[in-house]
């Protein structure tokens, strides 16, 4: 199950960055327990990967054990006369979640059809989007999840809503571990007209955004509801800049792309770039929602 000296650049949506010492892909709840086990019995650092999205990979790769749970899929229903109930393995990608709630004509559907990456990857950093919609953050359709900490891989702790910390693109108060389950719930109040709504926001997503390259998406938060990093960095001038072969994008300011053969390095160098910049001129300090993985 333990692979060595695995690639990352395929399993990043950035396409970049080096390799894993230790590598693994569990298919189950078991096998993620296994893999922690084997991790503490040999005293080896693990770093939890999820869909690849909002995460950049060191050219010099990631030392110790890199556990990612895109096989950790599946999705399982409970009706009840007001409520839809979801429990949800984390691997599995915010797309299938949106699917669940689309077959309801329920509201969450909307926000999810915009956001990359899995359902894990969405707690960890209370994914969601910037129009004001109702759900628009993670947080709003999450019950509970469950996570297997690093230091106990024979437990599996449940954390219910409320003993977390819910921020702006993350969430604390839960032990360093995987999460491997989540429950997500909506009251059942059908929209009708929700998948001519979701047709209309990916035809604009579309028309906005450089889905055609390899990016993590948004790179960096809005400073606030009402101030947007797109918007500041276009204002510096800075769509089209290109630091090797990362590029911001010409069609989203707040996309990074990767024109074919750009490295983290690349790419770790435009972020800073552009910071310096949007702080010189515009007296804003502008924070990444990305994860650095690997030795840096």
């Amino acid at each position: 199950m333990i692979q060595q000296s695995i690639d990352l650049k395929d399993l990043n949506s950035w396409k970049v960055g080096g390799r894993a010492e230790h590598f693994c892909q569990p298919g189950n709840v078991d096998e993620v327990r296994q893999a922690l086990e084997w991790a503490k019995e040999n005293k080896v650092k693990v770093t939890p990967l999820g869909g690849g999205t909002n995460v950049l990979v060191s050219d010099q790769g990631i030392s110790g054990l890199v556990l990612q749970t895109k096989k950790l899929k599946g999705v399982a229903e409970v009706l009840t006369t007001d409520r839809l109930e979801l429990t949800v393995l984390a691997g599995t990608p915010k797309f299938e979640l949106m699917r669940a709630f689309m077959k309801h004509r329920l509201s969450p559907a909307l926000f999810l059809s915009g956001l990359p990456g899995d359902v894990g990857g969405g707690v960890v950093m209370n994914a969601g989007v910037r129009e004001k919609r109702e759900p628009r953050e993670f947080c709003e359709i999450v019950d509970w999840f469950e996570v297997i900490p690093f230091d106990r891989p024979d437990q599996v702790v449940r954390y219910s809503k409320d003993q977390v910390q819910w921020v702006y693109r993350k969430s604390t108060g839960w032990d360093p571990g995987v999460i491997v389950r989540v429950g997500c719930s909506w009251p059942m109040q059908p929209i009708p007209t929700l998948p001519k709504e979701i047709k209309a926001a990916n035809e604009l997503r579309k028309s906005k955004q450089p889905l055609e390259w390899p990016s993590c998406g948004s790179t960096f938060k809005n400073p606030s509801p009402e101030l947007s990093a797109g918007q500041l960095i276009d204002q510096c001038g800075l769509k089209g800049f290109q630091v090797g072969d990362a590029q911001v994008s010409p069609k989203h300011a707040n996309f990074l792309i990767n024109l074919g053969q750009a490295t983290a390095t690349d790419v770790s160098n435009l972020i800073q770039h552009i910071q310096e910049r949007v702080k010189s001129e515009k007296g804003v300090e502008l924070q990444t929602e990305v994860r650095r993985l690997g030795e840096w």
